[in-house]
C-alpha cells in the first residue's frame, strides 16, 4: 500500500498539471468507488477550478475553488495518473476528470491544453470521498511525521503498551507511516520492533523521531518505493526499494553488521529487522 513518500510523490507530480485549471468533464465509470454519500460527481465538479492538491496521511486531497474537495485513497493497487484524454483507457479505470485552461472559453476550444486525471484500481481497496470542506480530510489522524516534534511522539508512544511497530502503524498516532517506512525507521534508530512503545527511553524516542524524518526524506528524494503497482502521476516508478536496509530482505545480510535479516509477524503485519543491530533490551 502506498505510504507517505509514494502519496506525496503523486501529489508533487500531479499538482503542476492541474492546479489553477478548470474541470471540464467527469466520468464515473464505477459508482461504488465513491465511499461516502455525495452529490453526483459528473454533475457537481464541472465548472469548478482546482485550487490546490495536497496530502494528508495517505490520502490525496484535491481542493476546489469553493473549498469542497475530492479525497482519494490509493489502497493497495490504486494509481492516479495524468494522461491525454485521447490515450487508451486502461482496464479498471473507475474515474476520469478532464481539466482544461483556466478560461472557460479556452477550455472549450483548445484541446492541446486538456488533460485527464485518471483513477485506476484493479482490487478496489482504494476509494474516493467528496468532502464538503477540504479540511475534513484531517479527520482524527495523528500528526504528520515530517513536522512532528520529539515531544509529540514521546507523549503519544507513552500512552500505549503495544509493540512500537504496531503503535507506529496506527494512523491516529502518526499519519502516513506504513509497513515499509516503520521497518526502515526502526532499523535506522536501532530499536527492536517488539519493544513496548511506552518503554522507550527519551534517548530512543529522540533517535526514532530523527530516523523517521531521515528515512522519509530519503524516500521522497528517490520517488518512493515501487514493488508492483505504485507509479507517480506521470507513470514513473520509484527507486527507494533499491536502498531498503531491512524491508523485504529476510535472509540477506545486514548492510551494517552482515547478520541475516529476520522476518516475523507483529500485529498481523510482516516485519523485518536485524537481530544484532536491533536488540530487544
Amino acid at each position: 500500500m502506498p505510504e507517505l513518500p509514494e502519496v506525496q510523490t503523486v501529489v508533487n507530480t500531479l499538482a503542476p498539471g492541474i492546479v489553477g485549471r478548470m474541470i471540464t468533464g467527469v466520468s464515473l465509470l464505477r459508482a461504488d468507488v465513491v465511499r461516502s454519500p455525495a452529490p453526483d460527481l459528473p454533475d457537481r465538479l464541472p465548472g469548478r477550478s482546482i485550487f490546490e492538491v495536497f496530502r494528508r496521511g495517505k490520502k490525496i486531497v484535491v481542493r476546489l475553488d469553493d473549498d469542497t474537495a475530492v479525497c482519494i485513497h490509493l489502497g493497495m493497487t490504486g494509481r492516479l495518473t495524468l494522461e491525454s484524454p485521447d490515450a487508451p483507457l486502461q482496464p479498471h479505470t473507475h474515474l476520469t476528470i478532464t481539466v482544461g485552461r483556466t478560461s472557460p472559453a479556452r477550455c472549450a476550444v483548445d484541446n492541446a491544453h486538456r488533460c485527464q486525471l485518471r483513477f485506476r484500481d484493479p482490487r478496489r481497496f482504494g476509494g474516493i470521498w467528496c468532502l464538503k470542506r477540504y479540511d475534513e480530510a484531517a479527520g482524527n489522524l495523528g500528526p504528520e511525521p515530517l513536522h512532528m516534534s520529539c515531544g509529540q511522539l514521546a507523549a503519544r508512544l507513552a500512552r500505549t503498551t503495544r509493540a512500537v511497530k504496531t503503535a507506529l502503524l496506527d494512523q491516529k498516532l502518526v499519519a502516513g507511516l506504513g509497513n515499509i517506512y516503520v521497518d526502515e525507521s526502526l532499523y535506522d534508530a536501532r530499536i527492536h520492533p517488539l519493544i513496548p512503545a511506552g518503554r522507550l527511553t527519551d534517548q530512543q524516542v529522540r533517535r526514532l523521531t530523527g530516523s523517521i524524518k531521515r528515512i522519509l526524506h530519503r524516500a521522497l528524494a528517490a520517488g518512493g518505493s515501487s514493488f508492483r503497482d505504485y507509479v507517480d502521476a506521470d507513470g514513473r516508478k520509484g527507486d527507494f526499494q533499491k536502498l531498503h536496509r531491512v524491508y523485504a530482505r529476510a535472509g540477506l545480510p545486514c548492510r551494517r553488521c552482515r547478520t541475516p535479516i529476520q522476518r516475523t509477524v507483529v500485529g498481523g503485519r510482516s516485519t523485518h529487522f536485524c537481530p544484532n543491530c536491533q536488540r530487544y533490551e
